[in-house]
């Protein structure tokens, strides 16, 4: 029997998925909130982090890619491979929450300075990123939980829709960073 075969018939956890799902929903509602409220009020650190967007661009950048090679893994029944590179996908998240919250919380907004359909299709696909990601995040948290506690079925079923929006996010992260470039 192959090594994916052993793996898929681990028991479940369900005492410890009923923790992981309330701990995405609490992270969810925290992180929204803390987003918020970043629009709202700016904290003078003293510090210059206008090199953080690039930083952005970048680690979102490397969650795009550490996401298609979890699937690749996984399509292969490598199993290893996919938690490595899920782990990757969500260490550059984490770090890029980190440094989204360092820059938000102490700059002023950027305005896209263009007019006409490129301002248009700037702000169109800004707002769909930000909305993808605020709704993306707790079934995100929520999918990691059902493969770290055995419920594979589900997990899988889950991770069917819930890739692309993440995928969409790590994507469209970066190509609002470059065009909005030209007015850092």
């Amino acid at each position: 029997m192959s090594d994916y075969q052993d793996y898929l018939k681990r028991q479940p956890d369900a005492a410890k998925l009923k923790v992981l799902k309330r701990a995405s929903w609490i992270i969810s509602i925290l992180v929204f909130s803390l987003v918020v409220v970043m629009g709202r009020y700016k904290l003078d650190l003293g510090v210059d982090l206008s090199f953080l967007p690039p930083v952005h661009a970048v680690l979102n950048s490397l969650v795009a890619i550490f996401l298609v090679l979890a699937v690749m893994a996984i399509k292969n029944k490598n199993v290893a491979r996919h938690k490595q590179m899920i782990g990757g996908a969500v260490v550059c998240s984490i770090l890029f929450l980190l440094c989204y919250v360092a820059y938000h919380g102490t700059q002023e907004e950027v305005r896209h300075g263009g007019e006409g359909m490129v301002r248009i299709g700037y702000l169109i696909l800004l707002a769909s990123h930000i909305i993808t990601a605020a709704i993306s995040l707790p079934f995100i948290l929520i999918t990691l939980s059902l493969g770290h506690t055995n419920h594979f079925a589900r997990h899988r079923k889950m991770a069917r829709w819930v890739f692309p929006l993440w995928l969409y996010v790590a994507v469209t992260g970066p190509i609002c960073y470059l065009m909005l470039m030209p007015y850092y």
